[in-house]
Protein backbone atom coordinates (compact mmCIF):
# COMPACT_ATOMS: atom_id res chain seq x y z
CA UNK A 1 0.00 0.00 0.00
CA UNK A 2 3.42 2.56 0.32
CA UNK A 3 3.22 2.26 -2.99
CA UNK A 4 -0.04 3.10 -3.88
CA UNK A 5 0.31 6.08 -1.85
CA UNK A 6 3.18 7.29 -3.22
CA UNK A 7 1.81 7.12 -6.52
CA UNK A 8 -1.30 8.89 -5.92
CA UNK A 9 0.94 11.24 -4.67
CA UNK A 10 2.96 11.68 -7.19
CA UNK A 11 -0.24 11.79 -9.76
CA UNK A 12 -1.44 15.00 -7.49
CA UNK A 13 2.22 16.61 -7.59
CA UNK A 14 1.72 16.31 -11.34
CA UNK A 15 -1.77 17.44 -11.52
CA UNK A 16 -1.11 20.80 -9.56
CA UNK A 17 2.08 21.19 -11.82
CA UNK A 18 -0.21 21.28 -14.71
CA UNK A 19 -2.36 23.60 -13.34
CA UNK A 20 0.13 25.90 -12.44
CA UNK A 21 1.44 25.82 -15.91
CA UNK A 22 -1.76 26.51 -16.92
CA UNK A 23 -2.33 29.51 -15.06
CA UNK A 24 0.79 31.19 -14.82
CA UNK A 25 2.28 30.06 -18.18
CA UNK A 26 -0.36 29.08 -21.17
CA UNK A 27 -3.17 30.93 -19.05
CA UNK A 28 -2.55 34.73 -19.66
CA UNK A 29 -1.52 34.55 -23.71
CA UNK A 30 -4.36 32.48 -24.03
CA UNK A 31 -7.68 33.47 -22.58
CA UNK A 32 -10.08 32.37 -25.11
CA UNK A 33 -9.44 28.98 -24.28
CA UNK A 34 -10.49 29.12 -20.33
CA UNK A 35 -14.48 29.18 -19.70
CA UNK A 36 -14.30 31.64 -16.96
CA UNK A 37 -12.58 34.59 -19.26
CA UNK A 38 -15.45 37.17 -20.62
CA UNK A 39 -15.88 36.49 -24.58
CA UNK A 40 -13.74 38.38 -26.73
CA UNK A 41 -14.60 38.81 -30.57
CA UNK A 42 -11.08 39.85 -31.47
CA UNK A 43 -9.73 37.13 -30.69
CA UNK A 44 -8.98 33.85 -32.06
CA UNK A 45 -11.54 30.65 -31.88
CA UNK A 46 -10.47 29.00 -28.47
CA UNK A 47 -11.77 25.71 -26.94
CA UNK A 48 -14.81 27.91 -25.12
CA UNK A 49 -15.53 30.67 -27.70
CA UNK A 50 -18.86 28.36 -29.06
CA UNK A 51 -20.24 28.18 -25.56
CA UNK A 52 -19.37 31.44 -24.68
CA UNK A 53 -21.18 32.98 -27.84
CA UNK A 54 -24.83 31.00 -27.66
CA UNK A 55 -24.99 32.50 -23.94
CA UNK A 56 -24.48 36.34 -24.56
CA UNK A 57 -27.49 38.65 -25.50
CA UNK A 58 -28.64 41.89 -25.48
CA UNK A 59 -26.81 45.05 -25.00
CA UNK A 60 -23.92 42.53 -23.90
CA UNK A 61 -23.79 41.22 -27.02
CA UNK A 62 -24.26 44.30 -29.57
CA UNK A 63 -21.38 45.99 -27.51
CA UNK A 64 -19.26 43.06 -28.65
CA UNK A 65 -20.29 43.13 -32.09
CA UNK A 66 -19.28 47.47 -31.95
CA UNK A 67 -15.93 46.25 -29.93
CA UNK A 68 -14.94 44.65 -32.87
CA UNK A 69 -15.80 46.46 -35.40
CA UNK A 70 -18.74 44.13 -36.73
CA UNK A 71 -21.08 46.72 -38.07
CA UNK A 72 -24.73 45.76 -37.57
CA UNK A 73 -28.47 47.53 -37.63
CA UNK A 74 -30.08 46.39 -34.50
CA UNK A 75 -33.41 45.56 -35.35
CA UNK A 76 -37.07 46.13 -33.44
CA UNK A 77 -38.14 43.17 -31.52
CA UNK A 78 -40.97 41.00 -33.14
CA UNK A 79 -43.53 38.92 -31.32
CA UNK A 80 -45.60 36.62 -33.09
CA UNK A 81 -47.35 34.14 -30.69
CA UNK A 82 -45.71 32.82 -27.72
CA UNK A 83 -43.77 30.40 -29.48
CA UNK A 84 -41.93 33.32 -31.66
CA UNK A 85 -40.76 35.75 -32.55
CA UNK A 86 -37.18 38.06 -31.17
CA UNK A 87 -35.88 40.66 -28.61
CA UNK A 88 -32.47 40.51 -29.92
CA UNK A 89 -31.88 40.28 -33.70
CA UNK A 90 -29.43 42.33 -35.71
CA UNK A 91 -28.61 42.43 -39.13
CA UNK A 92 -24.70 42.42 -40.37
CA UNK A 93 -23.57 45.57 -42.41
CA UNK A 94 -21.08 44.49 -45.32
CA UNK A 95 -19.73 47.55 -44.85
CA UNK A 96 -18.12 46.42 -41.43
CA UNK A 97 -15.32 44.58 -40.44
CA UNK A 98 -17.75 40.95 -41.37
CA UNK A 99 -17.79 41.91 -45.35
CA UNK A 100 -19.62 39.10 -47.29
CA UNK A 101 -22.65 40.12 -48.79
CA UNK A 102 -25.29 37.73 -48.14
CA UNK A 103 -27.90 36.58 -50.17
CA UNK A 104 -30.87 37.24 -50.19
CA UNK A 105 -29.43 40.79 -49.00
CA UNK A 106 -31.23 41.94 -45.32
CA UNK A 107 -30.49 38.75 -43.23
CA UNK A 108 -31.59 39.54 -40.15
CA UNK A 109 -30.32 36.74 -37.17
CA UNK A 110 -29.75 36.88 -33.68
CA UNK A 111 -26.78 38.45 -32.10
CA UNK A 112 -25.22 35.42 -31.09
CA UNK A 113 -26.01 33.61 -34.34
CA UNK A 114 -24.44 37.31 -36.31
CA UNK A 115 -21.13 37.17 -34.02
CA UNK A 116 -20.59 33.48 -34.41
CA UNK A 117 -21.60 34.20 -38.54
CA UNK A 118 -18.64 37.11 -38.18
CA UNK A 119 -16.03 34.88 -36.63
CA UNK A 120 -16.58 32.10 -38.98
CA UNK A 121 -16.10 34.24 -41.65
CA UNK A 122 -12.72 35.24 -40.42
CA UNK A 123 -11.04 32.21 -38.88
CA UNK A 124 -12.73 29.48 -40.78
CA UNK A 125 -14.28 30.33 -44.52
CA UNK A 126 -11.85 32.53 -45.63
CA UNK A 127 -8.96 30.59 -44.97
CA UNK A 128 -10.45 27.95 -46.16
CA UNK A 129 -11.84 29.64 -49.46
CA UNK A 130 -8.15 30.67 -49.61
CA UNK A 131 -6.63 27.48 -49.34
CA UNK A 132 -8.94 25.49 -51.51
CA UNK A 133 -9.12 28.05 -54.33
CA UNK A 134 -6.71 31.22 -53.90
CA UNK A 135 -9.32 33.86 -53.57
CA UNK A 136 -12.04 34.56 -51.04
CA UNK A 137 -15.34 34.37 -50.84
CA UNK A 138 -17.59 37.67 -51.48
CA UNK A 139 -21.00 36.53 -51.02
CA UNK A 140 -23.12 33.85 -48.75
CA UNK A 141 -26.16 32.29 -50.33
CA UNK A 142 -29.18 31.13 -47.90
CA UNK A 143 -32.68 30.13 -47.05
CA UNK A 144 -32.91 32.57 -43.78
CA UNK A 145 -33.28 32.75 -40.48
CA UNK A 146 -36.55 33.76 -38.94
CA UNK A 147 -39.66 31.34 -39.71
CA UNK A 148 -42.16 30.44 -36.76
CA UNK A 149 -41.89 26.51 -37.29
CA UNK A 150 -41.44 23.80 -35.31
CA UNK A 151 -38.07 21.66 -36.02
CA UNK A 152 -38.50 19.99 -39.38
CA UNK A 153 -42.04 21.56 -39.78
CA UNK A 154 -43.73 19.40 -38.11
CA UNK A 155 -47.03 19.82 -36.93
CA UNK A 156 -45.85 19.04 -33.28
CA UNK A 157 -43.03 18.19 -30.91
CA UNK A 158 -40.14 20.76 -29.87
CA UNK A 159 -39.85 24.37 -31.60
CA UNK A 160 -36.84 24.98 -34.14
CA UNK A 161 -34.18 27.79 -33.57
CA UNK A 162 -35.16 28.88 -36.60
CA UNK A 163 -38.29 30.12 -34.60
CA UNK A 164 -36.55 33.15 -32.49
CA UNK A 165 -34.42 33.82 -35.38
CA UNK A 166 -31.50 31.75 -33.56
CA UNK A 167 -30.35 29.93 -36.41
CA UNK A 168 -29.60 30.39 -40.61
CA UNK A 169 -29.46 27.84 -43.22
CA UNK A 170 -26.45 28.46 -45.52
CA UNK A 171 -27.21 27.36 -49.29
CA UNK A 172 -24.01 27.87 -51.50
CA UNK A 173 -20.67 30.47 -51.49
CA UNK A 174 -19.71 32.61 -53.99
CA UNK A 175 -16.10 33.60 -54.79
CA UNK A 176 -14.62 36.64 -55.97
CA UNK A 177 -13.98 34.91 -59.43
CA UNK A 178 -17.97 34.43 -59.47
CA UNK A 179 -17.27 30.74 -59.39
CA UNK A 180 -20.71 29.14 -56.85
CA UNK A 181 -20.10 26.56 -54.31
CA UNK A 182 -23.45 24.88 -53.83
CA UNK A 183 -24.19 22.89 -50.45
CA UNK A 184 -26.58 20.62 -52.66
CA UNK A 185 -24.51 19.93 -55.91
CA UNK A 186 -21.10 20.02 -54.17
CA UNK A 187 -21.11 18.30 -50.84
CA UNK A 188 -19.90 15.06 -52.39
CA UNK A 189 -17.91 16.26 -54.93
CA UNK A 190 -14.12 14.86 -54.09
CA UNK A 191 -12.69 18.11 -55.29
CA UNK A 192 -12.09 21.60 -54.39
CA UNK A 193 -15.72 22.61 -53.57
CA UNK A 194 -16.30 19.04 -51.75
CA UNK A 195 -13.16 19.84 -49.37
CA UNK A 196 -13.94 23.38 -48.94
CA UNK A 197 -17.76 22.86 -47.75
CA UNK A 198 -16.57 19.84 -45.43
CA UNK A 199 -14.10 22.32 -43.89
CA UNK A 200 -15.84 25.14 -43.14
CA UNK A 201 -18.58 22.70 -42.01
CA UNK A 202 -16.23 21.43 -39.04
CA UNK A 203 -14.67 24.89 -38.67
CA UNK A 204 -18.26 26.16 -37.57
CA UNK A 205 -18.77 22.84 -35.23
CA UNK A 206 -16.14 24.97 -32.99
CA UNK A 207 -18.73 28.16 -33.38
CA UNK A 208 -22.15 27.10 -33.09
CA UNK A 209 -23.89 25.39 -31.34
CA UNK A 210 -25.62 23.14 -34.05
CA UNK A 211 -24.05 22.64 -37.04
CA UNK A 212 -25.92 20.17 -39.34
CA UNK A 213 -25.15 19.49 -42.96
CA UNK A 214 -26.25 16.97 -45.67
CA UNK A 215 -24.25 14.20 -43.86
CA UNK A 216 -27.21 14.14 -41.15
CA UNK A 217 -29.70 13.73 -42.97
CA UNK A 218 -32.31 14.52 -45.92
CA UNK A 219 -34.22 17.32 -44.49
CA UNK A 220 -30.51 18.88 -44.89
CA UNK A 221 -29.39 17.65 -47.81
CA UNK A 222 -29.12 21.20 -49.39
CA UNK A 223 -27.68 23.36 -46.66
CA UNK A 224 -26.00 23.94 -43.70
CA UNK A 225 -28.09 24.81 -40.31
CA UNK A 226 -26.19 27.07 -38.38
CA UNK A 227 -27.30 28.06 -34.48
CA UNK A 228 -26.72 28.89 -31.38
CA UNK A 229 -29.05 27.56 -29.03
CA UNK A 230 -28.50 28.21 -25.38
CA UNK A 231 -28.32 24.73 -23.36
CA UNK A 232 -25.96 25.59 -20.43
CA UNK A 233 -21.92 25.97 -20.40
CA UNK A 234 -21.63 21.88 -20.97
CA UNK A 235 -24.80 21.21 -22.53
CA UNK A 236 -24.65 18.87 -25.72
CA UNK A 237 -24.12 20.77 -28.86
CA UNK A 238 -24.41 18.92 -32.26
CA UNK A 239 -21.96 18.37 -34.95
CA UNK A 240 -22.76 16.51 -37.92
Amino acid sequence: MPLLRWIRRLALLFLLAWAGLLLWGYAPKHPEDLPWTPLDLTKPIGAFTGRKLASVHGAHCRALLDRAGIGFTALPPMREDAECGYDDAVRLAPEGAAAIAFRPAGLGTSCPVAAGLALWEWHVVQPAALARFGQRVTGIDHFGSYSCRRMYGRKNGLWSEHARANAVDVAGFRLEDGRRIDVAADWNDHGAKGGFLHDVRDGGCRLFATMLSPDYNAAHRDHLHLDEAHRGAWGWRACR
